[in-house]
C-alpha cells in the first residue's frame, strides 16, 4: 500500500473518469425518478385520476421523500455488508422496477406504494453514489467532483420536464413512469463495468482484489483503517452533540436542515403546480422546471468556491436569505423573463443552501464526531423533506394556494436565522483541526 502521495497517473484518470461517470448517470435517473412526479402532477389533479386532490398528491409526494428517509439511513448499514457497487445496481433496480408499479397503478394505494418503494431506491442511492466517487476522485478534487456528481441530479429533473411536456398529453401520464422504468436496463451496465468501492474491500480484508484493482488502474490503496467502533462508541458520539452547551448549536442545525430540506422537496413537488395556480400553462410551468433545475446545476458548481471565499456558515445564511426572497417573488405574477431570471436565482440558491449546512456542521464539528454530526443533521432535515410536499397540498387543499410560496419562503428564513445564530455561537469554538468545506449532497 502506497504511504505517501503520488500524482494521480493516466490510468488512474481513467478509472475516476469511469466511475463518476458510472454514477452520473446512476443519479441521472435517481433525478428523473424524484422530479417525475412533479412534473406530472399538474395533469394528475386537472384529470383528477383516482380521484386525487391536493390533500391527497400532498400525501403522495411524502411517501417518497419518506421512503429516501428509510433509504438513506438503512444504506450505510447494508453497504457495509454487501459492498457500495451491489447497493448502487440494486437501488436502480429498486426504483426502476417501483416506477412500473406507478405506471400499472390502478388506485392512490398502489401508486403510494410504487413511490415509497421509489423514494427507498432513491435515498439509497444518493450517499451510496457520493462515497463512490469520493472514493476514486484525484486527490484535492472530492469537493468539485462530488458537485459534479450532484449536477446529475438536477439534470434528472430537467429531463423529467421534457419527459412530461412531451408525453403526458400526447399519450399520458403513464408513458412517463414507463420512462423511468428504462434505467432498468443500465443496472447490468452499471454491474459489469463498476469497479468495488476500495475503501469497502479494504475495510472487508480482501486485501488481494483491492491491491489487483488498484494496480490495474495504477491507482493509491486506502489505509487500512481501525476497526469501526462498535455501538456503544456510536451512541457515544451522539451523546456527545449535547454534551454541555453543545445541545443548542445541535438543535440549531437540525431544525436550519428540516427547514432546508422542507423548501427543497416542497418546492421540488409542487413549483409547477403552483405555478400554474399563478396563471402559467402547463407549458410554461413544465418550462419553470427545466430553468429551476438549470439554476441547481449552476448553484452547486458555484457552492464550494464561494464557501472557501468567503466561509460555508456566512454563505448558507445568505444563501437561504436569498433564496427565501426568490421565493416569495414567484407569488407575484410578474412578465415571463423576469419570472424565469427568478426561478433561475432561486434554483442557483435553494439547491445549494442546504448543502453549506452540512459544510458547515463538518467544519464546526471535532475529526472525531464529525460523521455522526454531519449524518445526524442530514436525518433530521429527511423529516421536513417528508413534511414540505404534504404541507403544500394541504394548503392548496383549503384554497390557499397563494400561500404556498410564502410558506416555503418562510422556511427558508427560518433556516437563515437557525444557521445563522449556529454560525456565531460557533465561531468562538470553532476546532483547531477541522477539514476544510466538504461538499455534500442537500438531497
Amino acid at each position: 500500500m502506497s504511504s505517501s502521495p503520488s500524482p494521480l497517473s493516466a490510468r488512474g484518470s481513467r478509472l475516476a473518469l469511469l466511475v463518476v461517470g458510472l454514477c452520473w448517470l446512476a443519479v441521472l435517473f435517481d433525478g428523473l425518478d424524484m422530479f417525475i412526479y412533479g412534473s406530472v402532477l399538474p395533469h394528475l389533479l386537472e384529470t383528477k385520476t383516482f380521484g386525487l386532490t391536493a390533500d391527497t398528491a400532498g400525501d403522495l409526494g411524502s411517501y417518497a421523500t419518506f421512503g429516501m428517509l428509510v433509504g438513506a439511513l438503512a444504506a450505510g448499514t447494508i453497504a457495509d455488508r454487501i459492498g457500495r457497487k451491489k447497493l448502487m445496481v440494486s437501488c436502480v433496480v429498486l426504483f426502476s422496477l417501483a416506477s412500473a408499479v406507478c405506471a400499472i397503478a390502478d388506485s392512490v394505494a398502489v401508486f403510494g406504494l410504487g413511490r415509497t418503494l421509489a423514494g427507498v431506491g432513491l435515498g439509497g442511492l444518493l450517499p451510496t453514489a457520493i462515497s463512490m466517487v469520493s472514493d476514486y476522485a484525484p486527490r484535492g478534487r472530492g469537493a468539485i467532483v462530488i458537485g459534479l456528481l450532484m449536477t446529475a441530479h438536477h439534470a434528472g429533473g430537467i429531463l423529467s420536464a421534457y419527459v412530461a411536456k412531451w408525453l403526458v398529453d400526447p399519450v399520458g401520464w403513464r408513458a412517463a413512469f414507463w420512462v423511468c422504468v428504462l434505467p432498468l436496463l443500465f443496472a447490468p451496465v452499471l454491474a459489469r463495468f463498476l469497479p468495488e468501492s476500495l475503501s469497502f474491500l479494504v475495510a472487508k480484508g480482501r486485501g488481494e482484489e483491492a491491491r489487483a484493482l488498484a494496480a490495474r488502474y495504477d491507482v493509491e490503496l486506502p489505509a487500512a483503517k481501525s476497526a469501526k467502533p462498535g455501538a456503544a462508541d456510536r451512541w457515544t458520539n451522539l451523546v456527545n452533540l449535547f454534551r454541555g452547551g453543545e445541545w443548542i448549536q445541535t438543535l440549531l442545525y437540525w431544525l436550519a436542515s428540516f427547514g432546508g430540506l422542507l423548501l427543497v422537496y416542497g418546492v421540488a413537488t409542487w413549483l409547477p403546480t403552483l405555478m400554474r395556480a399563478e396563471g402559467y400553462e402547463l407549458g410554461s410551468a413544465l418550462s419553470f422546471v427545466v430553468v429551476f433545475n438549470l439554476g441547481g446545476i449552476v448553484g452547486m458548481l458555484v457552492a464550494g468556491r464561494a464557501a472557501d471565499c468567503f466561509g460555508a456558515p456566512r454563505i448558507s445564511a445568505i444563501w437561504f436569505a436569498l433564496t427565501a426572497a426568490g421565493v416569495f417573488l414567484l407569488s407575484v405574477h410578474m412578465p415571463m423573463t423576469a419570472t424565469m431570471v427568478v426561478v433561475f436565482l432561486t434554483g442557483v440558491f435553494l439547491n445549494s443552501a442546504q448543502t453549506m449546512i452540512y459544510a458547515t456542521v463538518s467544519i464546526r464539528s471535532n475529526a472525531d464526531n464529525r460523521a455522526t454530526a454531519v449524518g445526524w443533521t442530514s436525518g433530521m432535515g429527511r423529516f421536513g423533506a417528508v413534511f414540505g410536499p404534504w404541507l403544500g397540498g394541504q394548503l392548496l387543499a383549503a384554497g390557499n394556494g397563494d400561500w404556498g410560496f410564502t410558506a416555503f419562503a418562510l422556511a427558508g428564513l427560518s433556516s437563515m436565522v437557525f444557521i445563522g445564530i449556529a454560525a456565531v455561537r460557533g465561531a468562538r469554538q470553532t476546532p483547531k483541526s477541522t477539514a476544510g468545506p466538504e461538499l455534500v449532497s442537500a438531497h
